[in-house]
């Protein structure tokens, strides 16, 4: 009885427990880590570091409109058409993801080229306040206020040219026989958040630059 105590205690001691747990089989799931997909962990990734660096700016900006040099731009009107066109811009999006979701082909591409028309239409209408205001001598060296419109302005047509690329990514699908509704399903409701995102973040800006 005591020799077979001392052995068990002597096999405990050199017991290698992590060889163990990599002989264990969880049978719970199929070997996945997550049950994320791959560009949905991109799209959340991507999401999370462009949250970061507006909120950095928009942080700044706060910081530096309280010094004394800080000299109010004007209100284009064309940027509430702007704000109006990406308003609409997310509704379609949302639109062409029920369609997809309901399979049904003509209202998805009818959505999607809507969708790229106001997209574009949105960048061309920044582009032409950024004209209406240097006319006006509203350049990005005359005053702080100034250089921070054309910086988060362009922070953020830059993102939304992005989102344009997975626009046309994902419309080129709709061209092609062989697609699979499923992927492309999937696709329009990832680029559908990204543009919900930003959407939100154009307020935020908007309203900021707007109330001070």
């Amino acid at each position: 009885m005591i020799e077979e105590e001392r052995k068990t205690f002597f096999k405990s001691i050199f017991e290698k427990p992590w060889e163990q747990v990599q002989s264990l089989k969880d049978n719970d799931h199929d070997g996945k880590l997550f049950s994320i997909s791959g560009s949905r962990l991109a799209l959340k990734t991507i999401i999370a570091v462009s949250s970061v660096i507006f909120s950095l700016f928009v942080v700044a900006y706060s910081d530096r409109m309280m010094a004394h040099d800080w000299m109010k731009m004007p209100e284009p009107w064309l940027l509430w058409i702007n704000t109006a066109v990406l308003v609409l811009n997310s509704i379609y999006f949302h639109k062409a993801k029920v369609a997809a979701d309901n399979n049904n082909y003509n209202q998805i591409k009818k959505n999607l080229f809507i969708v790229g028309f106001l997209g574009y239409s949105f960048l061309i209408g920044q582009l032409i306040v950024w004209y209406q205001l240097m006319q006006l001598d509203y350049f990005a060296g005359t005053n702080v206020a100034n250089a921070f419109f054309y910086l988060l302005t362009s922070l953020h047509g830059l993102h939304l040219l992005g989102g344009l690329l997975f626009w046309g990514k994902t419309t080129s699908k709709l061209f092609k026989t062989d697609y699979e509704i499923s992927k492309l399903q999937h696709r329009i409701e990832l680029c559908a958040v990204y543009w919900h995102f930003l959407l939100a973040v154009w307020f935020v800006l908007f309203g900021l630059m707007l109330f001070t």
